[in-house]
């Protein structure tokens, strides 16, 4: 907490015109983030996945996860974020990111910090997908090929918001209502809420209609610790309370973080304009750092000169690395771990032979709607569905859309790939078109048929009926695309015109998430309108990303 203090006070020295978003008022949060990340990594806890919002964003980033600050620096003089062989042109200060390795003791838990957008929360479903598809990547939880692994093991999500923002943007409800949704379900994420009790300008009575801005969470019945954000060792022990039950339950979890915003909505904002009252009060009041340092210091557990040190120390390197920033050269860690290999996309128009042999692709189509024997198959689809199937893949001829995608995704499973396929009723398909998964009749259990190609396959489609939503299951696969290259994320708009309720996470993480951020990702959108003359006036997309 001294040292986050001792962060902002240094930048609104060097830096006085730059929106840090600092975390002064808030700075118990910096014991939470400690805490739940030591204990992650001491648990066995392989990845912590985080996202954050502005406020104390740079703080977490280069007190508690070491990000360079001499980059930071550069940033805040104008400088990108990026080497000059980087094609990439950076984003704004308070959405830079990390990817580091936590060390606590003998052991280590790897950390990431999100890229986020300026849309508060948009980022949460993301950080869920970023989880769900480290356990693909591990074969953990719902991919474990034993029983003995649960969902949400070896991850921990940790999804920080705004109080206002909680109560406001309804991608937290979105996110919320698929927690425990099959193919959704990371185990619990714990939430923690930077409570400022001030929205931008607007005091609480007028963010909410609920009596708490956490109150959101009893939509999925998430219990919710209340603590006051000026007692560091209450906020130490709320965070143990949240990991335990996350751990035990698997479920989501609510730290309501009751703190204050020392300036305004950022440090050259004037909150006395609309808050006068409260600022008063704020003007008055001590550091939640200084008071606790005063306490230790009183109770002999530290001395003044320790503090002292830290602080000194601490700030002495600040100024070593701001009088190194001008040449500084930017690393970039976009392409490493399971993305090594990759290279960026060259500007040139590129062309691949991406065929498969014929015999291949009969093979699949056919296998695409073969089942059991002992199966109980709709009678309409037995004729419509699978004969006709089978007859277009002997003639050769046409060949429509479905039985084309399913030998696509039959041909990538064969290689190796993995498919995931979401969307509100994507297994059907909204116009009872597509039908990769079938359903009993007697006993209603799902067989999927393209999931038993060969006795030895390795790679299987999954297929995710998500909950009636477009945000956040949009962006619960995009986390997963950019988490893992071998698995090949596709979300289907129900209907066409429905994928603009997923317009943010286009704008602000798809289009622009390699440019701004060097996020790659392997990702399909399909969007179906018109699909045998049905729903006229609409018509077949398919944009790919």
């Amino acid at each position: 907490m001294l040292k986050s203090q001792a962060f902002d006070h240094f930048l609104a020295q060097k830096f006085p015109t730059v929106k840090r978003y600092g975390g002064e008022g808030a700075e118990s949060m910096m014991a939470f983030f400690n805490e739940a990340i030591s204990v992650s990594a001491e648990s066995g806890v392989k990845d912590v996945i985080v996202c954050i919002a502005h406020r104390g964003r740079l703080n977490l980033l280069q007190c508690l996860l070491g990000y360079p600050v001499a980059n930071m620096f550069r940033k805040m003089k104008g400088f990108s974020e990026f080497p000059d062989n980087v094609d990439a042109t950076g984003d704004v200060l308070s959405h830079l990111a990390i990817s580091t390795d936590y060390v606590v003791g003998d052991k280590s838990v790897h950390t990431i910090l999100l890229p986020n957008s300026s849309h508060l929360e948009a980022v949460n479903p993301v950080c869920a997908g970023v989880a769900r598809g480290k356990q693909m990547y591990r074969k953990t939880g719902d991919y474990c090929l034993q029983d003995h692994s649960r969902p949400g093991e070896n991850i921990m999500p940790i999804i920080v918001h705004g109080d206002a923002a909680f109560s406001g943007q309804g991608v937290v409800a979105e996110t919320f209502a698929l927690s425990k949704v099959p193919h959704f379900d990371v185990g619990g994420s714990i939430h923690l809420i930077t409570n400022n009790q001030v929205g931008f300008t607007t005091p609480a009575h007028r963010g909410r209609s609920s009596t708490y801005c956490s109150d959101m969470g009893k939509m999925v019945n998430c219990p919710i610790i209340h603590v006051n954000g000026d007692y560091a060792e209450d906020v130490v022990r709320a965070c143990r309370l949240a990991f335990s039950y996350r751990q035990l339950f698997r479920k989501d979890v609510i730290v309501d973080l009751i703190c204050w915003r020392r300036w305004g909505h950022n440090e050259i904002d004037e909150p006395s304009f609309t808050n006068p009252a409260m600022y008063r009060k704020i003007e008055s009041r001590r550091s939640v750092p200084d008071i606790y340092a005063e306490q230790l210091v009183n109770a002999d557990i530290v001395s003044q000169n320790d503090i002292n040190t830290v602080v000194g120390e601490y700030t002495k390197e600040l100024e070593t690395q701001h009088s190194e920033m001008e040449s500084y050269k930017p690393k970039v860690q976009h392409l490493e771990k399971q993305w090594s290999g990759f290279i960026q996309a060259p500007h040139e128009v590129q062309v691949w032979d991406t065929g498969v042999d014929v015999d291949l692709l009969r093979y699949v189509g056919a296998k695409s709607v073969a089942y059991p024997e002992s199966f109980n198959i709709h009678q309409t689809l037995e004729k419509h569905h699978v004969s006709t199937r089978l007859k277009r893949l002997a003639a050769g001829t046409g060949i429509d859309w479905a039985t084309a995608e399913a030998m696509a995704f039959g041909s990538l499973l064969t290689q190796g790939f993995v498919v995931r396929i979401s969307g509100q009723d994507c297994g059907r398909g909204t116009f009872s078109h597509r039908h990769c998964m079938l359903v009993d009749q007697e006993t209603n259990e799902v067989y999927i048929p393209l999931n038993d190609i060969d006795p030895d396959q390795k790679a299987y489609i999954e297929v995710c009926n998500s909950i009636l939503s477009e945000e956040a299951v949009m962006g619960f696969e995009y986390g997963m695309s950019i988490d893992n290259p071998k698995c090949l994320c596709i979300w289907e708009a129900q209907f066409g015109d429905f994928f603009n309720g997923a317009q943010i996470m286009i704008d602000t993480m798809v289009s622009s998430g390699e440019c701004k951020k060097t996020a790659i990702e392997a990702r399909n959108k399909a969007c179906p309108r018109k699909h045998y003359g049905r729903s006229s006036g609409k018509g077949l997309i398919n944009v790919c990303s």
